[in-house]
């Protein structure tokens, strides 16, 4: 049985759908308690502040309200983010295998990324059902597996803002680079998961040169022509850094932010290459 606790018990928009029925698969009789206790209140049977029948009880019924909304929130926030992980580990299996093998730096690197959001009792947890998912695409056979997927990612899109997928995303192309190496297969890949999330495919070219250092790479992550007019370049970049702005994944963690940090870095150097070429 694979250890759920990097999960928290807080499963959040992937309870339903292919994702939630991808999990209970995977995980079994642990991911069904952990359901059952999403909404179950204190033991108590008073939601953890007993009878409260003396003294002021508006008082107790406000600070009751108040710790209620902000359990609540934190609630959602974990549950958010654990459906985020989840997310990443179920394309992350499409995207490793994409060429017919799993290649080891392929595997680390999402090993890397589960244990910067969970800590190292997460990497074997998240490597059980990484496993998991591989015997998953044995079982279905490929082509069913890549339904899943997509049936995966429609979901994603109907819960996940634009923001959160871009980052998403971001992260099955460092996966995928990993290696060293970038076939076609893992190209198309990417540009199928993002498709099937509701994003462009344009978006993994600009996301795959991000790291570069060249006047080209620059013009491709901004995702315009060096002959674009300068406004048309000052439009292409205002655009990207809304929407790979950090604070729009501040919601998923610090970790999260920061790796959204180190992407909107990457893209002012490519806008501070072409802003310098152009003289602007």
């Amino acid at each position: 049985m694979v250890a759920g606790k990097w999960i928290g018990g807080f499963i959040g928009w992937m309870a339903g759908g292919p994702l939630g029925a991808l999990a209970g698969y995977l995980v079994g009789a642990l991911f069904d308690s952990m359901l059952d206790g999403v909404n179950t209140p204190d033991n108590s049977g008073t939601w953890g502040y007993g009878s409260q029948r003396d003294g002021n009880w508006q008082q107790t019924y406000q600070d009751y309200s108040q710790a209620y909304q902000q359990a609540y929130r934190q609630r959602q926030q974990q549950g958010n983010r654990n459906s985020f992980l989840f997310s990443l580990l179920v394309l992350s299996s499409y995207i490793i295998k994409a060429d017919g093998k799993a290649m080891h730096s392929e595997m680390e690197m999402v090993r890397q990324m589960l244990r910067q959001n969970f800590g190292a009792a997460a990497v074997a947890q998240g490597n059980e059902i990484l496993n998991k998912l591989f015997e998953e695409q044995k079982r279905e056979g490929w082509s069913q597996f890549k339904q899943t997927v997509r049936e995966c990612c429609a979901q994603i899109n109907r819960q996940m803002d634009y923001s959160q997928r871009l980052q998403l995303l971001n992260y099955l192309v460092m996966v995928a680079k990993a290696d060293g190496r970038l076939p076609q297969s893992e190209v198309t890949a990417l540009k199928e998961c993002a498709g099937w999330m509701g994003l462009r495919e344009s978006e993994v070219d600009s996301m795959l040169h991000l790291e570069g250092n060249t006047l080209e790479d620059a013009y491709k992550v901004l995702g315009v022509s060096p002959d674009a007019s300068d406004n048309e370049v000052k439009k292409a970049y205002r655009k990207l850094a809304l929407e790979h702005h950090p604070d729009k994944v501040a919601a998923l963690g610090d970790d999260v932010r920061k790796a959204a940090e180190k992407k909107f870095q990457e893209i002012n150097a490519a806008k501070d290459r072409i802003w310098k070429a152009r003289g602007l």
